[in-house]
């Protein structure tokens, strides 16, 4: 097996990913309308969390950006705190 160097993901990134499959599906689902009324709103429900915590996901990466944007080649790296929301 060879050593390939592993860059460093944030953790964000597979339940961004995750969070989106799973809105995804759940758009599909009820887009179908084979749900009972009860079932729809509880996957329209699901379908406004899932929205919600990929629009932080995004909120807090696009804020990595700006600061790394915003520093110099030569600048020390410095930890990226999220706000919670």
């Amino acid at each position: 097996m060879t050593d390939k160097p592993t860059s460093e993901i944030p953790t964000s990134t597979p339940d961004f990913e995750r969070a989106l499959a799973e809105l995804e599906a759940t758009v599909d689902r009820l887009e179908h309308g084979d749900l009972s009324l009860e079932d729809a709103l509880g996957q329209f429900e699901r379908g406004v969390a899932l929205s919600r915590d990929c629009q932080s996901s995004l909120k807090q990466a696009e804020q990595k950006v700006e600061i790394l944007l915003q520093k110099s080649a030569t600048a020390a790296p410095e930890p990226f705190e999220p706000d919670d929301e």
